[in-house]
């Protein structure tokens, strides 16, 4: 007996328009002809299913359905009672008549008069016979292939949709698994490259991985600030790996196809201070990158302020690196390192009791790299922790 379309998503009449979805959802990813080699029944089975969505996910479409439904159990339940009330009537009226017997009008013909003649053998295929079913079959496969194209369409956006969704509620984990089966269905679906490359870089700090994602999804783009903003990512992830020379060419073609690129032109600009040890290119492009950030009404970047104010005093430009360093303070007052950064200033100046000051401020706000300067330059207090130096301060020693 065939099903219906509520048995082949296995749902009950009664079922709602989200549960019917997601039944279809969950046959859809199990019944693919791709998980099954190509199988032809899970083929008919996907179809029936895609079948029954169609019908049941629109809402006039299900009503007619149901309609027709009960119409059909209604005929079989009046069928049912003609059934039941006819070995009634057989027994008050009698039995049936038996089936007549076929009628003759005369008895066979014998062989000698049978005439027999030989049928001339066909051809049961000619060229257009084979050309029609080639143009069949071509057909089928070309529908077959829309279809399959079609379906791993919506299935990958609707994954890509329910990944948004928990992206915005920071279920990384959530989010990270939605991309990927979006990416199963659909491999150059940039948005979902570029969303689970964002978790890999920035949640789960895999770099290599966020570098093949955003790589993916830059060879699918053709809008030139999208392209500046994954190039910029790019060099974000090629830095952190350590890859200084493919870091530089990424974020350079950022800001050569989009000059807006504010955080591609700061994170060159660390990437030639610490790396190259250009410190007027750096300047330069912390200086643009910060411009930017004004332009747009953007605060400050602290931290890009302070590597522009390190890149002053590695030129001997004293004035303004303290100009960069007061800035800083006046937006974190208790920012321990920029104090220690002035008291490198005013060591290097000659002027011992200031640096003195400035590395007991940053030792008293928390900054315990300083304590070796203190040691070395002021009279001894209390004896300094051993610390490891960061970049800046292996540049200031």
């Amino acid at each position: 007996m065939s099903q219906n379309h509520y048995q082949v998503l296995g749902v009950p009449t009664t079922a709602t328009a989200l549960a019917i979805k997601l039944a279809y959802k969950k046959l859809a990813v199990q019944l693919h002809p791709d998980k099954h080699g190509g199988s032809p029944i899970y083929e008919e089975r996907f179809k029936a299913v895609a079948v029954a969505y169609q019908i049941l996910g629109d809402p006039a479409r299900r009503a007619a359905y149901d309609y027709q439904l009960r119409q059909a159990e209604q005929r079989a339940a009046e069928a049912q009672r003609q059934q039941e009330y006819r070995p009634q009537g057989q027994h008050i009226y009698g039995v049936p008549m038996p089936p007549p017997a076929p009628l003759r009008t005369r008895r066979p013909a014998g062989s000698a008069e049978r005439y027999y003649r030989n049928i001339p053998k066909q051809r049961r295929f000619t060229r257009r016979d084979y050309l029609l079913t080639f143009g069949f079959l071509a057909a089928l496969l070309l529908f077959m292939g829309t279809v399959k194209v079609v379906m791993d369409h919506v299935t990958a956006v609707s994954n890509y949709e329910d990944g948004l969704r928990a992206y915005s509620r920071r279920k990384w984990e959530t989010a990270h698994a939605y991309f990927s089966e979006a990416l199963h269905f659909k491999a150059t679906y940039k948005e979902a490259l570029t969303r689970r490359g964002e978790i890999e870089q920035l949640v789960n700090r895999n770099y290599e991985q966020a570098t093949l994602d955003y790589t993916a999804a830059l060879r699918e783009t053709e809008s030139k600030p999208d392209q500046a903003t994954l190039l910029y990512r790019l060099g974000q992830c090629q830095s952190e790996m350590g890859q200084i020379a493919n870091a530089e060419r990424s974020l350079t073609s950022s800001v050569t196809i989009d000059s807006t690129q504010s955080g591609a032109w700061l994170t060159r600009g660390a990437l030639r201070l610490f790396e190259q040890q250009q410190f007027e290119k750096a300047i330069h492009d912390l200086s643009v990158g910060l411009r930017q950030r004004t332009t747009a009404g953007k605060p400050l970047p602290v931290k890009y302020l302070t590597y522009r104010g390190l890149a002053y005093y590695k030129l001997d430009e004293l004035l303004l690196a303290r100009q960069d360093y007061r800035q800083v303070l006046e937006a974190s007052p208790n920012n321990g390192q920029v104090h220690f950064l002035l008291g490198r200033i005013a060591q290097r100046e000659g002027n011992a009791p200031a640096a003195c000051e400035f590395f007991q401020r940053a030792l008293r706000f928390g900054y315990l790299y300083a304590a070796a300067a203190q040691q070395q330059n002021c009279p001894p207090t209390v004896e300094p922790p051993v610390v490891e130096l960061r970049p800046e301060e292996k540049l200031l020693k």
